[in-house]
């Protein structure tokens, strides 16, 4: 028998959330509806969920709130849902926990594929921690079990969530390049699409505060077609490029 999961959705709108509610119903799921963050905890405090599926632009607490407070909690899965298409907002979800993102309106086919999708990622556990030790390059330091980025002259840079867990997978693996799609679902629970920037913009904010120019890589350099790889010494001749 196939276990039931437990699916809250928070959205505002009552018509929208019907909609969404009757049809994961319809398709086997457990479903709570809340309109807001205050309902969402009422409903959780007596009903643990598997999967949030989160709007934005809710009215008091917005999305980008809750699904903090929720990721410093446990480890559900979280969807936001909105009308943003910035990816900026991907990113910002994605470096306060959110697992994916997907935009209005929504094709419903699409988004019961990505919540299958979601928790059988989530069944399996998050990703495993990133072997610790500390990772030397080009005149830096990278502590991993302490997540700090340091200088050659001392100085240490901030990095964000997202930022130390991409270069943390590229430092893991020196000379091998590594697909947008793998990065991505190493560094969340997300799934990549042709359109998605997000390493992109990861990678062009780390190599700005690792002073990597990105006309002439040297450290995490871009494989044409194919991804990123870190190059511990220097880029290999013919494989830097131009930015992202």
């Amino acid at each position: 028998m196939r276990v039931q999961h437990h699916i809250v959705i928070v959205e505002d709108d009552p018509v929208t959330r019907a909609k969404l509610a009757g049809y994961f119903l319809a398709e086997g799921y457990k479903v709570s509806e809340a309109g807001d963050g205050e309902q969402m905890r009422a409903i959780m405090s007596r009903h643990p969920a598997d999967l949030l599926m989160i709007d934005i632009n809710l009215p008091g607490e917005d999305g980008l709130r809750l699904t903090r407070e929720q990721r410093e909690r446990s480890d559900v899965g979280i969807i936001l849902v909105t009308g943003r298409t910035d990816t900026v907002d991907r990113i910002v979800g994605l470096e306060i926990g959110a697992d994916d993102y997907v935009t209005k309106p929504v094709e419903h086919r699409e988004l019961l594929a990505r919540v299958k999708g979601l928790l059988r990622r989530v069944g399996k556990g998050r990703q495993p921690p990133v072997a610790s030790g500390s990772r030397q390059f080009h005149g830096w330091t990278l502590e991993v079990a302490r997540r700090t980025l340091q200088a050659a002259d001392g100085t240490f840079v901030e990095l964000t969530g997202a930022e130390f867990k991409l270069l943390s997978v590229l430092t893991a693996n020196p000379g091998q390049v590594l697909s947008r799609e793998r990065l991505l679902h190493e560094i969340s629970r997300r799934e990549w699409d042709a359109s998605d920037r997000t390493v992109d913009v990861l990678v062009r904010r780390l190599r700005q505060k690792l002073s990597d120019n990105p006309r002439t890589p040297r450290i995490i350099v871009t494989a044409h077609g194919e991804g990123y790889f870190f190059a511990p010494d220097a880029a290999p001749h013919g494989r830097a490029t131009a930015l992202p």
